[in-house]
């Protein structure tokens, strides 16, 4: 680096959230209104997400995490069952459903691929199996249809389970392994026509502060339509599990006489508040332009990394649109030791970049539940020489050049 480029440093941000006038002016609004807890921001967000994705209920709550395990909950998944989850993803895929009881069994990537071997997906399927959780890393929508294939193809050793009603009711109806998206980075991707949300049997997204759309924290779950259940009755299971199981909530003991609630379970306090969801509705206001952004980003990145033969996640393709949530590039022919040392030279330039992810069997959390990553090569390989850049509308184009420039200068010492 001269020292022209050191008087003209700039400090590139990771992923910082994208809030405008339009979201601070919304959550004024819901703090002067006196309802600042779930209530009607709460419940208009949950029908414009449901239009959005195109299905016909959406759930608000506190975290994608607390999306993902009420989806195992409400479809009856626990004690003695098994949920296969891709080793490389974040802890909150598998988390979840340990949470709930549940045993996961990790599988390996695709060779040169972060998205899971369907082949070996497929192996893993027993008796005890009841969900699979594919994760749409960095917004690409994974290959459920592929996934539909496999469950179908496993039906005659497919046991319906579930402990509780409802989930008995959802697995029976199926009668297959169900499908989980993992959609905490694809709000607004699409496939073949359907968008995030109404592909998989149950979806979970997240609204954390670094996500392309913003709550703050905060996340959601919905689901496509199943045979013979009732939308309604999976919408109030929600409700029930995510505040504490009480009968009615907040803006229902507003009515007139309507004081009175019951208890039904012992369960969880996970919903979202009104606050949250005044910058959510506006940031929906303004979401189609915000992924427009992403969009113009990637291509410029795209050509750089081709410039280099650095390879790249494919975000669109023409069957397919990715959210544009993350820009994974992986460097060839270097290791984990190379990659720190490229990772401190950026940022030394300014340029703050990431890694998505270390796989979860590097992690001691899952070691010590046995899992080894010398299982894992593909995962490993994927993981070792991957460098996750920049991306999020708050960047100028003459930052986008920075980040160029300075990639091109940095990763060019090492290829």
């Amino acid at each position: 680096m001269n020292t022209n480029d050191s008087v003209n440093k700039k400090v590139i941000p990771f992923s910082p959230p994208d809030i405008s006038e339009l979201e601070i002016n919304e959550v004024v609004e819901a703090l002067r209104s006196g309802w600042i807890t779930t209530g009607p921001r709460t419940k208009e967000l949950e029908k414009r997400l449901a239009d959005y994705c195109g299905t016909s209920k959406v759930v608000c709550l506190n975290s994608a995490t607390a999306a993902e395990e009420l989806n195992f909950r409400i479809c009856g998944i626990g004690e003695g069952d098994e949920v296969i989850v891709p080793a490389y993803t974040y802890s909150a895929s598998a988390s979840a459903a340990i949470h709930c009881g549940a045993k996961v069994v990790f599988v390996d990537s695709q060779k040169d691929n972060a998205e899971m071997d369907y082949a070996k997906v497929a192996d893993a399927i027993t008796e005890k199996t009841k969900a699979i959780v594919a994760v749409d890393l960095g917004g690409i929508v994974a290959d459920y249809d592929k996934l539909f294939e496999i469950v179908e193809a496993k039906k005659d050793i497919f046991v319906p389970g579930g402990n509780n009603e409802l989930g008995r009711k959802i697995q029976s109806a199926l009668g297959r392994v169900l499908v989980f998206a993992d959609g905490a980075h694809s709000l607004g991707a699409e496939k073949n026509g359907k968008k995030a949300g109404a592909i998989a049997d149950f979806t979970d997204f997240s609204f954390h502060a670094v996500k392309n759309f913003t709550t703050a924290e905060g996340g959601a779950s919905t689901w496509k339509d199943i045979p013979g259940i009732d939308n309604d009755e999976i919408y109030h299971q929600y409700q029930l599990f995510s505040l504490h199981g009480q009968s009615k909530d907040a803006l229902a003991k507003t009515k007139v006489g309507a004081w009175e609630y019951d208890i039904i379970g012992p369960w969880y306090k996970c919903n979202m508040t009104d606050v949250m969801a005044a910058i959510g509705l506006r940031q929906l206001d303004r979401y189609p332009t915000l992924l427009a952004r992403r969009k113009e980003i990637i291509g410029k990145y795209d050509a750089m990394c081709d410039e280099l033969g650095v390879s790249h996640l494919q975000h669109y393709t023409e069957n397919a649109a990715s959210s544009g949530h993350l820009y994974l590039t992986r460097i060839p022919g270097i290791n984990d030791e190379t990659r720190r040392e490229i990772i401190i030279k950026l940022a030394e330039r300014g340029v703050n970049t990431n890694v998505h992810y270390k796989p979860l069997p590097m992690m001691t959390a899952y070691k010590n539940l046995g899992w080894d990553i010398k299982d894992f090569p593909n995962a490993y390989a994927y993981y070792e020489n991957l460098i996750t850049l920049p991306l999020h509308t708050c960047l100028s184009d003459e930052d986008v050049e920075y980040v160029i420039r300075n990639f091109k200068e940095v990763v060019s010492e090492y290829i």
